[in-house]
């Protein structure tokens, strides 16, 4: 007769804990078949205030780093400009493993507040920069303490229905590709206001003394009210009795085990963290691709800004912040209509695969665009903007889903800041070298083999081509569905 009942009874029985956050939130998810825009919007507010900094220089490091006086010839520029970039993604580099785990432990969202804040602060200084070593050293600080990225996506993937984790990391990522396009969209429109709105910025004002703050303002009060709205973000790790617990050790503790089990498994979880081949090879992957995005986003700035003389489009910062707002508009199109549904036809891995074959024959076009003057260049250049930046984030986001499927939810934070960490690296890498290799090519336009800028897409376009090879086995692996996964 007993047997009977324990077969007739459900195999995992989901237990609530009154003060709980984590556990509110399951039950949130259990009872409402929509999907929460308060939380989607939070998602966004964060994301943007972690991603807008990143990129919002690259429309006018080239000329600060002129102010700064500190490049000897025009050519050198572009290498100094590298260094600037890369400073934060350096300092992010450092940190971003630790700001996981204090996420697996004390919860995502004060990481997610102490890194809006760090963006308020240390993003207002790098605009009043009044030389090349405040400049590098407030965008360390800045890398090294907004460690929000990595938590945010484990976040997406918590407050969602398994159903719509896709979509919660989509919107990771359409709000970081938005930010990665709609920063320097700001930075151009906004830095020098004096030269650009005489009107409203007067001559020996502020604003004349200090010409690429404004952008940087901008961004630091958006950041600001972000920070206040993220009071009111639903926690979604779990605490029974004081004591910050994942959804497995719920499960574990509602079927019987004892908790000193579930420590020790918890314990041996975090430490085979780095033999889980699934979250590594594509944390491997997803850094390849991160090193050729933050390498394009630098070259294709400074290239169209550079004069026609060094090969370049000779573009004002109002023309690169145009393309790239356009380009911001169709991501965000994109990710928030198309996307799901192209994933779910193809899968992430088979969508990573042909994105990344089809951006290599767009790349090598880039250099004959500088054969194109007026409207056609405008065209052209929009055109392949849109298309490359949709590439970008196609790829971004389906590695996303592949890293946080490898995991348990305690393991999210740590998991995605390990990912963090490694893009971080990568990322410090591709600024400073595409400057510099920029500035190589600018002194070899004449050369007969890959003159000029052919050289630089052509480097890109190796760093992507090895992207794509390491998307197939034996080197890719994907996680199996376990017990627990296919039963919710």
């Amino acid at each position: 007769m007993m047997e009977e009942q324990n077969i007739d009874q459900p195999l995992l029985r989901k237990q609530y804990y009154e003060n709980c956050p984590g556990c509110k939130v399951d039950q949130a998810k259990e009872l409402k078949n929509d999907v929460s825009f308060r939380n989607l919007s939070y998602i966004w507010m964060a994301v943007l205030c972690g991603t807008l900094p990143v990129a919002s220089l690259f429309p006018f490091v080239y000329f600060m780093v002129k102010d700064f006086n500190i490049a000897r010839t025009e050519e050198d520029i572009s290498t100094y400009a590298g260094y600037v970039g890369s400073s934060l993604m350096l300092g992010r580099t450092l940190t971003s493993i630790l700001w996981g785990m204090v996420s697996d432990r004390y919860g995502r969202k004060p990481v997610i507040i102490i890194g809006i804040i760090t963006v308020v602060i240390f993003n207002t200084l790098f605009g009043l920069s009044t030389n090349f070593w405040m400049a590098i050293c407030s965008r360390f600080l800045l890398g090294c303490l907004n460690g929000l990225l990595g938590p945010i996506k484990a976040y997406a993937t918590e407050i969602f229905r398994g159903e719509e984790q896709a979509l919660g990391l989509s919107t990771v990522v359409a709000a970081w590709g938005v930010g990665l396009v709609i920063g320097p969209a700001l930075g151009g429109f906004l830095a020098q206001p004096v030269l650009k709105y005489p009107h409203l910025f007067p001559k020996d004002s502020f604003w004349d003394r200090f010409p690429y703050f404004l952008p940087c303002f901008i961004i630091s009060v958006f950041s600001l009210a972000s920070a206040i709205a993220c009071i009111w973000l639903p926690e979604t790790l779990h605490n029974h009795n004081g004591h910050t617990e994942s959804i497995n050790n719920v499960k574990a503790v509602e079927i019987g085990s004892s908790s000193e089990e579930n420590k020790d498994k918890m314990i041996q979880n975090n430490t085979i963290i780095f033999r889980n081949w699934p979250l590594m090879s594509s944390i491997i992957i997803y850094c390849i691709f991160s090193l050729h995005d933050v390498a394009y986003q630098e070259v294709f700035s400074l290239w169209a800004l550079s004069p026609r003389r060094l090969v370049g489009l000779n573009f004002t910062t109002d023309g690169v912040g145009i393309v790239l707002a356009i380009s911001g508009v169709a991501i965000l199109i994109y990710q928030l209509t198309l996307y799901r549904s192209v994933q779910k036809t193809y899968g992430p891995i088979t969508l990573v695969r042909i994105t990344g074959v089809l951006s290599i024959p767009l790349l090598q076009c880039y250099p004959f665009m500088t054969m194109l003057s007026g409207f056609t260049l405008d065209v052209v250049i929009n055109i392949a903007s849109i298309v490359k930046n949709l590439m970008i984030e196609t790829i971004a986001t389906s590695l996303f889903i592949l890293q946080n499927k490898a995991v348990e939810q305690h393991q999210r934070g740590t998991a995605n800041s390990i990912a963090m960490t490694g893009m971080s690296a990568f990322k410090t890498i591709g600024p400073a070298s595409a400057g510099a290799l920029l500035s190589w090519t600018e002194k070899h336009i004449n050369d007969s083999f890959l003159p000029g800028t052919h050289a630089v897409f052509l480097a890109l376009n190796v760093i992507e081509g090895v992207g794509v090879l390491l998307m197939f086995k034996p080197f890719l692996s994907v996680k199996e569905k376990t017990q627990s996964e296919q039963l919710q």
